[in-house]
């Protein structure tokens, strides 16, 4: 076998005796442990520290096997993985190393102070690696891609370490990502389940018909540790009104709790932030198709071709892991967008591009959005029995071949994706599907999600724009056109939180709506205006009704609409936490979930049913317009139009849709002191170490300045002409 090795001028293996002391026990400790944990299916060993030194001297591809924390569900099983690696790297003529990354998972850290720690974990993953590769070295890495920040935070790294050794006259960096098995879901005992619809059946009997409604909804989602968050939200409201008692509700939630996770771990089944990471990195070209959808730790077989894949990168410029990255843009958005991924991605996916050297924002991606529709084309539901690990096992034997055939399928419903660009395999996006053997979609025939034909023609994340905001993102495709239509050129009221604690405990109030009515937080004649704008042909029946009448039956009908804002959550503020749960306990209450929009400058990796818009900015610590906005003010919805309007109240008393024309900031300069006071004293609630300090805002994906500031190469994107394959 021809020995492969870096054509680089550069190797402190051969011209720094102290690496190549330490480094060889290092290398034979991995490989002996290899042997050990993969018994008979491991070759016999023929490393020696003597052969381990040569490959070093010899500039012989040092790989870097990168994987994750095994105190994250996704990375309990990656020392098979690892070992498998390691021996392959070996026989290839290259010699593995291995070291892992914190892997921060968004599940375990929602509602508490871990929040605040997640999206930041992103940009320090990417720093750990730069300083590993470089510290030691590292030619390549073969990647076990975990949840939620890690895939898009290890790829960030290498893509700019890549962009910095080419300055340097080095050889490219090349890579491959082999993501973590799919995890399957849960299910609610028998047992359990009869128990929960008794309590269901005791609310009606007391006359919480809504609780009973909503818990029968969170019987039926796949039980995953998202839909927990939903049976949550009801039993903490069904204990506040006397339905059950908290001692019930606690053995309630560790019942579903131990029966939640399978025991061999992977990624969680839902499609948020972990699942869409897997598309979108299979978008960028950066996975092997064998190792892009299981429902187990790869094989000894699955997993050999990917690192035979990963040798023929060595030394090729195109196949460096940032023009790779850069070349294959547009086809990430596009798969992202067909398959209604995580609204976290658009921002890692900018991040990305920006640490990878191009000068590129959410507008960017935003042009590459609308250069061509893209269609709906995933079928995904968690109360229908289809989740990623069900597509998992369509892909595992064959009937499909996961995100190569939503590229097809792209392409047959005339989205004009980049079929010449490169990929990990050694080959362009062209070459792979030139074998069209179970590439259509239509190889599954029962339970598909993956659809040849779209759903609509239209999904995806949108980019939202305002008067009294610059730029936001909205899932549309988390939005069926029915709801679309419910909120669409709405009029809404604004429901004020200044941050997300007090969200929450006023979420889980059954009687928010009572106390809004009891305390007119809202004028009478917006009360009018709003059901003449937003149901004008019943509006004949608003005649002589008082206050609370015009609100009861505003609420009944759903003309009644609020914009709940939870303010103070941006990256500089607080972190940028997620907003799942405040999502979730508004999607747990039927009442409040037909007429409430959610806004944030906090993150989103999901939709409530009213749409959650997220990602705001400028974010309210730097003084943009959620920092002025107070209960009572009116926003025009228009999701179709993308955008959000605040309109002028005056106006609107009148009957006029007017947008507001006055300077916020001017006008409430003395609550948005308070406002911005309170939000610095909340802040050190964040250890100083960990805080978005000198970073860009959500637009720019939420990188450090500095990285930024390198980010030097124009923004492209070469349109190319549709290929039928």
């Amino acid at each position: 076998m021809k020995k492969p090795r870096i054509n680089n001028p550069i190797n402190p293996y051969r011209d720094n005796v102290q690496g190549k002391a330490n480094e060889p026990i290092t290398v034979a400790g991995l490989l002996d442990r290899a042997k050990r944990v993969l018994g008979d299916e491991a070759p016999k060993g023929d490393w020696t520290l003597g052969e381990i030194y040569n490959r070093l001297e010899e500039n012989a591809p040092r790989i870097a096997i990168i994987g994750g924390s095994a105190d994250h569900p996704a990375h309990i099983l990656d020392i098979q993985t690892v070992s498998r690696a390691a021996i392959k790297i070996w026989e290839e003529g290259g010699v593995p190393f291995y070291f892992s990354t914190p892997v921060l998972c968004d599940g375990t850290a929602q509602s508490n102070m871990g929040m605040s720690y997640s999206l930041q974990s992103r940009n320090a993953i990417a720093e750990i690696v730069v300083n590993q590769m470089e510290a030691h070295s590292y030619h390549g890495a073969f990647v076990i891609q975990g949840c939620d920040k890690q895939p898009l935070a290890v790829l960030s790294g290498l893509v700019h370490l890549d962009r910095v050794r080419r300055r340097r006259g080095e050889a490219p960096v090349f890579a491959t990502f082999s993501p973590s098995h799919v995890l399957r879901g849960g299910e609610v005992p028998k047992a359990l389940q009869e128990e929960l619809r008794a309590v269901a059946a005791k609310a009606t009997e007391i006359g919480h018909q809504n609780i009973s409604d909503d818990l029968h909804d969170a019987l039926s989602y796949i039980l995953q540790c998202s839909s927990n968050t939903q049976f949550q939200g009801v039993l903490e409201r069904a204990v506040n009104v006397g339905v059950i008692t908290h001692e019930q509700h606690k053995e309630y939630e560790k019942q579903l709790a131990i029966h939640t996770c399978d025991a061999a771990g992977g990624v969680c089944a839902f499609h948020g932030t972990g699942n869409s990471s897997r598309d979108a990195m299979a978008g960028f070209g950066m996975v092997h198709p064998n190792l892009e959808l299981l429902t187990s730790p790869p094989t000894k077989e699955q997993l050999s071709p990917a690192i035979e894949s990963l040798f023929s990168l060595i030394n090729r410029e195109e196949c460096g892991v940032a023009d790779i990255v850069g070349a294959n843009i547009a086809n990430a958005i596009r798969i992202h967008s067909a398959g209604g991924g995580s609204s976290n991605l658009i921002m890692h996916i900018v991040g990305a591009m920006v640490y990878a050297g191009y000068n590129f924002s959410l507008f960017d991606l935003e042009r590459i959005q609308q250069e061509h529709p893209i269609p709906d084309l995933f079928s995904y539901s968690l109360t229908e029995g289809r989740d990623i690990f069900v597509l998992a096992q369509q892909t595992c034997p064959g009937l499909i071949r996961g995100m190569e055939t939503l590229f097809y399928e792209l392409i047959n419903n005339g989205v004009p994706m980049d079929v010449d660009a490169i990929t990990v395999t050694g080959q362009t996006w062209r070459e792979r599907l030139s074998n069209t053997e179970n590439l259509s979609a239509d190889g599954v025939k029962e339970n598909q999600i993956i659809l040849s034909k779209p759903r609509r023609a239209f999904s995806g994340v949108d980019v939202l724009r305002g008067n009294f905001f610059e730029s936001a993102v909205v899932k549309i495709s988390g939005m069926t056109t029915k709801q679309l239509d419910q909120f669409d050129e709405k009029a809404s009221f604004v429901l004020y939180f200044e941050n997300e604690s007090s969200a929450n405990e006023q979420l889980l109030n059954e009687h928010l709506l009572d106390e809004l009515r009891e305390r007119k937080g809202f004028r009478y004649e917006h009360l009018l205006q709003m059901w003449k704008h937003n149901q004008p042909e019943t509006f004949n029946e608003s005649e002589g009704l008082d206050y609370v009448a015009l609100f009861n039956r505003m609420v009944k009908d759903r003309t009644l609409k609020l914009t709940i804002v939870i303010s103070g959550q941006g990256p500089e503020a607080f972190g940028m936490p997620e907003m799942f749960t405040p999502m979730q306990h508004i999607n747990a209450n039927r009442q409040i979930q037909s007429i409430a929009t959610l806004i944030s400058d906090g993150r989103y990796s999901g939709v409530s049913y009213g749409a959650a818009i997220g990602h705001m900015t400028p974010e309210a610590y730097r003084g943009g317009g959620l920092l002025y906005l107070q209960e009572g003010d009116l926003l025009l919805l228009r999701f179709r139009s993308k955008h959000i309007e605040l309109l002028d109240p005056t106006e609107f008393a009148n009957g006029n849709v007017v947008l507001y024309q006055g300077d916020l900031a001017a006008n409430r300069a003395e609550f948005g002191a308070e406002r911005n006071a309170a939000m610095k004293q909340r802040q050190r609630l964040v250890a100083a170490s960990n805080r978005f300090i000198g970073c860009t805002d959500a637009s720019e994906g939420v990188v450090p300045l500095a990285v930024k500031e390198d980010a030097e190469i124009p923004s492209f994107h070469t349109k190319k002409n549709l290929v039928r394959l």
